[in-house]
């Protein structure tokens, strides 16, 4: 029998500190070559103004075996009221290939981005850090201030925006049901900066939105939202006085314009990576060794990450008999 998961099924068996400890292991299985991965594959429709991504992933410690299908479809909205983003996960049985799961994959994303910061915090950010600064109120910004509070005690969060002010009140409230902590709306991006002993940008913009000279010693930074080489939200001088961890290096040097851009223009290089977050995970490579380096994590997002969590929402929806059951 196959396990059919929706999205309402996901949320009700998946808990971001459940995420976040599932993320750690396979980041180690990952850093141990305990994981096979090949790099994300793309195939365009340019008269659908869409693309697909097909992202295999196999972690052999904790036998999930599966891929994920991401799409971005930019019309979805205006012409047939769909997301512009779709995802949907397919798990294997690891002994026999048979499909064992099909689980809608919008929330998993959510889910795993959000965790992989909130797990980079855990290694990364200052154990004393208590302001947490977000840029961006999308919808993959809820999961970031739920990660990063998880791991540390958040007193004050400050969100800031270019969003209508309503949709960021809205998101604000959103926040307050999971969130126990000061929420205010930020007006100054220095200041909200210079404030902040963790920084997370998770925004779509193309242009550095933040500057090196706003972030003041000891502060964790998570860059998450640009993906492709020709975005970055990082300022080249934020790059160069950080202590850099990747979530993969080969990754982020194939779509990571926060990285990409600064190597094109000379003002940094590859050689100067620190780690990716396996290596800071498993002890091979050193994390934060004082409260006054700067250190910043960059994610593009991995195929181990939507996998992991799929089968721990798999295995945990079986147990409480969560899902429709069919057969193919």
């Amino acid at each position: 029998m196959t396990k059919l998961l929706s999205k309402n099924d996901v949320m009700e068996t998946l808990t971001m500190n459940d995420t976040i400890e599932i993320l750690e292991k396979a980041f180690t299985d990952l850093a141990n070559g305990n994981a096979v991965m090949p790099q994300r594959t793309s195939i365009t429709s340019p008269e659908n103004n869409g693309v697909a991504l097909y992202m295999p992933a196999y972690l052999k410690g904790i036998g999930a075996f599966g891929i994920k299908v991401v799409t971005v479809f930019r019309d979805n909205l205006p012409k047939y009221n769909l997301p512009t983003i779709l995802g949907t996960v397919i798990l294997l049985d690891e002994k026999t290939g048979a499909p064992i799961a099909l689980l809608d994959g919008g929330y998993i994303t959510a889910m795993r981005t959000g965790g992989a910061a909130g797990l980079a915090a855990k290694f990364l950010a200052r154990k004393d850090a208590k302001v947490h600064t977000l840029f961006g109120t999308g919808g993959m910004a809820r999961t970031h201030a739920w990660a990063v509070n998880c791991v540390r005690k958040i007193e004050k969060l400050i969100l800031f925006s270019l969003d209508p002010i309503e949709k960021q009140k809205a998101f604000k409230k959103s926040l307050e049901k999971i969130i126990n902590c000061e929420i205010v709306l930020g007006d100054d991006p220095k200041k909200a900066v210079n404030e902040a002993d963790i920084v997370t940008l998770i925004t779509s913009t193309k242009e550095p939105i933040i500057d090196g000279d706003w972030i003041k010693p000891g502060t964790h930074i998570n860059g998450i939202g640009s993906h492709a080489p020709a975005m970055r939200e990082i300022d080249s001088k934020t790059i160069v006085k950080s202590k850099v961890i990747c979530d993969l290096t080969d990754a982020c040097k194939l779509e990571a314009g926060d990285f990409i851009i600064p190597v094109e223009k000379g003002e940094w290089s590859w050689d100067k990576v620190h780690a990716s977050l396996g290596d800071i995970i498993t002890g091979k490579k050193t994390g934060r060794e004082n409260d006054i380096e700067v250190t910043l994590f960059k994610s593009v997002g991995l195929a181990i990450q939507d996998i992991s969590v799929a089968f721990h929402v798999f295995k945990k929806a079986s147990a409480l008999k969560v899902g429709t059951d069919f057969s193919f």
